[in-house]
């Protein structure tokens, strides 16, 4: 991992894309990364969200700090952004995740079958978003 200033200023962030270091604070220890990129879903600059994604070192899952993450990634995109929408996906298969999304304040949109090809397999994803304007 880089310096701080680094992943806030530099290369990693840009208008189109982004990736964050998740760290301990009180350790100062990187446990993981969140990203995101722009997504269009209609022709008009208004119709572009943000899609994210997280990874999270294995010793450090189920502890909340996943949540907090794409908490705070969701607030600093809706605060740094116009987007009105923040959206991630996961396999149908993860619960974790799913949980993790909801405590973060995501809300189940919907199935999209078949649309991730992982291990040999096609495998169906769960869509969830925030809005603007959700209750934190």
């Amino acid at each position: 991992p880089g310096p701080r200033e680094t992943l806030t200023a530099g290369p990693l962030r840009n208008d189109h894309n982004g990736q964050l270091m998740v760290e301990l604070i009180e350790e100062g220890k990187p446990i993981g990364t969140v990203g995101w990129h722009r997504v269009m879903n209609g022709p008009n600059p208004e119709s572009a969200c943000w899609n994210i994604g997280i990874s999270i070192l294995p010793e450090a899952r189920g502890q909340g700090y996943g949540v907090e993450a794409q908490r705070q990634l969701a607030a600093y995109l809706f605060a740094t952004t116009d987007a009105n929408r923040v959206e991630a996906s996961t396999d149908v298969d993860n619960l974790a995740e799913q949980r993790a999304l909801e405590k973060a304040g995501f809300l189940r949109d919907g199935a999209l079958r078949g649309a991730q090809f992982r291990a040999g397999a096609y495998h169906d994803l769960f869509v969830y978003s925030r809005l603007r304007d959700d209750p934190e």
